[in-house]
Parts: structure tokens; sequence; C-alpha cells
């Protein structure tokens, strides 16, 4: 009886998600310079200071410095921080309404008011249904396409840091999670200025706390 195993067995399955990142082309065969390395096989030399000298990545972005590969390369362009925070007031719009067509059919109301006084007391129950959909609505988006309806409208979406890939299923809900429990439940403004705000001074990658948490980023997908 043979040992080897039937055809087709242990291969990878195909790579079908249409914004994974490409390896570079290949070189053709042949060098200009034959098989003699530059330099006369000494190291190149250093301009110092340069603006791919001691980079981030530890050497020239062509692969001269024996470094980590950028984990952008191959990447359309991060998205500017202005328009992930119209994308996202827009989704906060969008998924306010339906929250609050849910708690108004149910008569669960934010705010309790009388001809007296205005008595500021949020409902638990809102916060809930606020939450479930928010989470529910970022993490089926975000895990399908890596398009939220906002992020879409602005030509948008998140990827993987590491391959360009929309995010799996784990990872996005991780990043709803991070960006909208806290939301919900505690401090709506302060949070969504701390965590969304984040991106505007995070460096390289323009993470915001979410993303840092499911290692993802958001980048433009046209003009």
């Amino acid at each position: 009886m043979s040992s080897e195993p039937p055809p087709g067995s242990g291969q990878q399955p195909p790579e079908d998600d249409p914004f994974r990142k490409q390896p570079p082309p290949s070189e053709g065969p042949g060098s200009p310079y034959g098989d003699q390395p530059p330099y006369g096989g000494q190291p190149p030399p250093s301009y110092g200071g340069g603006p791919y000298g001691g980079g981030p990545y530890g050497g020239d972005p062509y692969g001269g410095g024996g470094g980590p590969a950028d984990p952008l390369a191959g990447m359309p362009p991060l998205a500017d921080s202005g328009k992930r925070t119209l994308a996202r007031i827009i989704d906060m719009i969008l998924v306010g309404v339906v929250v609050w067509l849910l708690t108004w059919g149910f008569g669960v109301t934010e705010y309790d008011v009388n001809t007296d006084e205005v008595e500021y007391s949020k409902s638990f129950v809102q916060s809930l249904v606020a939450a479930v959909l928010f989470i529910g609505y970022d993490t089926v988006m975000t895990a399908r396409t890596g398009q939220t309806l906002g992020k879409k409208l602005l030509n948008l979406r998140t990827a993987n840091l590491d391959n360009g890939a929309t995010p799996s299923v784990q990872a996005s809900l991780i990043r709803a999670l991070v960006l909208w429990i806290p939301f919900a439940f505690c401090c709506a403004c302060i949070w969504t200025v701390i965590c969304g705000g984040w991106s505007f001074f995070d460096k390289p990658y323009k993470q915001g706390l979410h993303d840092k948490a499911a290692k993802t980023v958001v980048v433009s997908t046209g003009n």
C-alpha cells in the first residue's frame, strides 16, 4: 500500500481576499552587474541621518538594512484621520437612529421629563441596546468587507496591519468591543474623543486604540 498522500492534500486555501497585499514581482534573470556584489563586496556607504537610515524598520526600504519589512508596503495609503472621524459620525447617526426607534417603541427613554423638573437618568436598557447594536453592526460590516457604511461612503477600509486582508470576525469583534462598550455604558463623548482621536497623533500607522487592540489600520480605497 502506498503511503503517499492523495493529490491535492495539504495545499493552502486560495488567497481570495481581493484586498490582500500581493508580493512584489521578482526580478528577471540576469543582472547588469553579473554575479559581482556591489561596492566590490564591501558594505554600501552610509549617508547618515537620511530618510532611509535608522528608520523605524531598521534599514533602507529596499531590503539592504536587514530589518523587518514595513507592514504597510503594498497597501493603499493610510486614511486621513479627519475622514475617519466623519465616517464614524455617519455610523453613529445611522445606528443611533435605530437605537432610538427601538427604545422608543418599547417605551424606554433616556430622559424622564415632567413639568416641574428634568431628571437625567440614563437607562441601562437603552445602553445595553446601544452596545449590542453598535458592536454587532461594526463587527459584521468590518468582517465582511472591512467597511461600515460610513467608511464606504468616504472610500475608507479597515485592514489587517500585517497583510492588508479584511479582518477576521475575532479581530473585528475585539475592535468593536474596545470602541463601543465604554461608549455605551460610561463615557460616550470622552471615550470617543480619546479612542478615535488617538489616530491623529499615532505614528507611523495612525491607529486608534481600537486599531491597536485588533492590530488593524484604516486605509484609503480611492479619492
